[in-house]
Formats: C-alpha cells, sequence, structure tokens
C-alpha cells in the first residue's frame, strides 16, 4: 500500500496499518484494499475516538460473524490493554478516550432465533474500560471525579447541525417538482424534447443555535455541562453563539473557539464575571433581544436557555423579554434540572410560570441521559 492510496491521519495511520497486521497475523482474512477502506472511513471521523476506531474496523475489516469475538479480543489486546508506561502516545490517547467513553455501549444488532439471546457481541463499554458510571445518575449526585467523566462524554458528543430550507432553489436529478424552466432552455438547445427530467427543490442552510446559560450559585453545575455541549456544537457548526448570565448577561463565543474542551471552559469561566452569583432572567433575555437586534444573531435561531427559572427580577420584565424572543426565534428551548425524569412537569417557580407561553420545549438536562437526548433532537428542531 503506498502514501498516496492511504488517506492522511495525522500519525494514526501507521498504527491502524500495523493493527489490521495483527487481526491478518491472528488468522483473519484482511485484504489490502480493506485496510484502506479502513483508513478512509477513520478520516471522515475522528482517529483519536475509540468509538470511531473500533466501528470503523469493525465494519471493514469483519467479513464474517464468527470473526467478531476475535476482532474484539484483538481490539482490546491492541488498543487497551497497555500499560501506563506505554511508549507509544497514540494508543495512550486512545486508551484515555476509552476511559472516557466507556459507557456508550454497542448494541446487540445481531438476531438469532425467536427469544435466544447471543452472548457473543460485546458491549463497547466492558471493553473499552473496566470505569462504571451510570448514564441515568443524577449530576447532583454524582462525585468529582463522575462529573469529569460525564464531561468528557458530552465533549465528545457528536451534534448534527440543525438545518433550515431557504427560498432558493436548486436543480436535482430527483424531486417532486419539474424544474420547468431549465427543461424549456435544454428543449431549445436540443430543438425537440429535453433528454433527461429536471427537477427542483429548496436549498439548505445551516439554523443558528444560540446558548443563554445561567451561571447563577443553583445552576453553575448544570451550565458548566452544557456548555461543554455547545462546545461540540461549536466545533459541528459555526453559526452558534454561547451567552451566559448571572445578573448580566456576557458573550463567551470565542472563548469556546479554542481546540480543547479544558481550555474553552477556562477561558469562558475568565469571562463570565458574575459565575455562582444572583440570577436576573428578564434583564439577561432582554439584553440578549437588543444585541440581537443590532446584530441579528437570534433571528430565526435556536435559542436554548439553561435556567431552573429562580429569577430575582421583575417579572414584567422578563414575560416582555420572553414575548420579543418567541417572536425573533424559531424555537424557544429551555432546559431545566428540575423537570427530571417527569413527563408531566409542570413549572413551578415564578420564572419558569411566567416563560412557560413562550417555550416550544422543555428538557432536564439532570443527567447524561437526558443531555445526550437534548443533543440528538437539537438537530431535528430545524
Amino acid at each position: 500500500m503506498t502514501s498516496s492510496q492511504a488517506p492522511e491521519l495525522t500519525g494514526f495511520d501507521e498504527l491502524f496499518i500495523e493493527f489490521a497486521h495483527d487481526l491478518r497475523f491472528h488468522g483473519m482474512v484482511i485484504g489490502s484494499d480493506d485496510v484502506i477502506t479502513y483508513l478512509s472511513a477513520i478520516s471522515v471521523l475522528n482517529a483519536s475516538d475509540i468509538m470511531d476506531v473500533y466501528w470503523s474496523g469493525r465494519i471493514a475489516l469483519v467479513r464474517k460473524k464468527d470473526n467478531i469475538p476475535l476482532y474484539n479480543k484483538r481490539f482490546q489486546a491492541f488498543f487497551l490493554d497497555i500499560s501506563d508506561n506505554e511508549p507509544d502516545a497514540r494508543k495512550v490517547k486512545l486508551k484515555s478516550s476509552a476511559n472516557a467513553g466507556a459507557t456508550l455501549e454497542v448494541p446487540n444488532v445481531e438476531q438469532g432465533l425467536p427469544g435466544e439471546v447471543i452472548e457473543d457481541e460485546t458491549r463497547l463499554g466492558y471493553m473499552a474500560s473496566a470505569a462504571d458510571i451510570s448514564r441515568h445518575k443524577a449530576f447532583a449526585d454524582c462525585s468529582d471525579e463522575e462529573i469529569n467523566r460525564f464531561r468528557k462524554l458530552i465533549s465528545m458528543l457528536k451534534v448534527s447541525p440543525p438545518k433550515r430550507r431557504t427560498y432558493r432553489t436548486q436543480t436535482t436529478p430527483k424531486g417532486k417538482v419539474l424544474d420547468m424552466r431549465r427543461m424549456a432552455r435544454e428543449t431549445m438547445r436540443s430543438l425537440g424534447e429535453p433528454k433527461d427530467l429536471m427537477y427542483i427543490k429548496r436549498k439548505e442552510k445551516l439554523r443558528s443555535i444560540v446558548f443563554i446559560l445561567d451561571v447563577s450559585g443553583s445552576m453553575a453545575d448544570y451550565s458548566r455541562n452544557l456548555l461543554q455541549l455547545a462546545y461540540s456544537a461549536r466545533r459541528a457548526n459555526t453559526k452558534v453563539e454561547v451567552f451566559c448570565f448571572g445578573t448580566r448577561l456576557t458573550r463567551i463565543t470565542k472563548s469556546i473557539d479554542k481546540r480543547t474542551p479544558d481550555e474553552a471552559m477556562r477561558l469562558a469561566g475568565e469571562s463570565v464575571m458574575d459565575w455562582d452569583g444572583g440570577t436576573r432572567i428578564g434583564d439577561a433575555i432582554a439584553a440578549f433581544v437588543k444585541e440581537s437586534r443590532r446584530s441579528r444573531l437570534g433571528r430565526g435561531a435556536i435559542v436554548v436557555i439553561c435556567s431552573d427559572g429562580l429569577d430575582q427580577g421583575e417579572p414584567q420584565a422578563l414575560d416582555k423579554a420572553m414575548q420579543t424572543l418567541s417572536r425573533l426565534a424559531h424555537k424557544v428551548i429551555w432546559v431545566n434540572p428540575h423537570k427530571g425524569d417527569n413527563e408531566d412537569y409542570k413549572p413551578n417557580t415564578i420564572g419558569m410560570m411566567i416563560a412557560d407561553p413562550y417555550i416550544d420545549r422543555i428538557f432536564s438536562g439532570h443527567n447524561y441521559k437526558s443531555i445526550e437526548e437534548f443533543a440528538r433532537e437539537l438537530s431535528r428542531l430545524g
């Protein structure tokens, strides 16, 4: 295999080729084309993410179902059963991502006879790490170590950017509406009937997302977790703005443009002067609306507000600000940890009662599972 055939993976390509050779040495039939497919798959994913590495190899290198247990065993031995003094920094980096992502489970997709349970499938959480952490455990009940693990997990969530349809159109080979104008031009060029049918569809653009995070004393920890999600969203969609508020609104978008979540969190913390202070939700939303009118930040955007609704400001100010925001934004989403797992949640604070008529959806954000579901739904709100 030449370097021109395999995609560049910033230093990881040789490691993955070595892994393919290891599988071949232990009896799996793997051709050069399979290895190139493997590298191509990882090149469009994340070469330092253990899940992407696992599934890329599972799909590209495993041809027979009977080889799955062997693949899992060699993957564990090659990438994860390494000592703390392992000289290969690439393996160390992959192992560290395994520790962070240990709770992400591989579903059992193989089907046997009715009622039969197939034991050969391996959960990636078990295979990748012995770390035991529950996605359903509330953040309030977690230790500092568990919170750090959750934040690493949240930072690795892949957020698909929501899209909106524009009024501009483009030609497409398949569709429901014929492109009569272009077909007429082609007919005149060919002095007869058009050679092919042509269709049009409306163009799509990325929809803006705005995070407005309450960093007062009662919400600081929850907002930090959602700030990790905003970091992931910012990487997937440049049209993401982030604000924090306590007694005043602070824009921290530039702080989360750094390469690592830890660095982004540090700069964001330095930017917000009233972290762990009081809460004036109405004043903060009013300030955002005023800023949005000048820069159009929130016009047509999905606005995500993270707060428990414990407002110390004037109720009239919150009502007026939320009313204006609901007209300005495409969707207003509220993340409130007090909702928990209660599907029949009813607002029980003055701030939430005032804001409720202007809210399109309410999520809880009180544990990792709820944030994972919110990230998945975010792409469908466009």
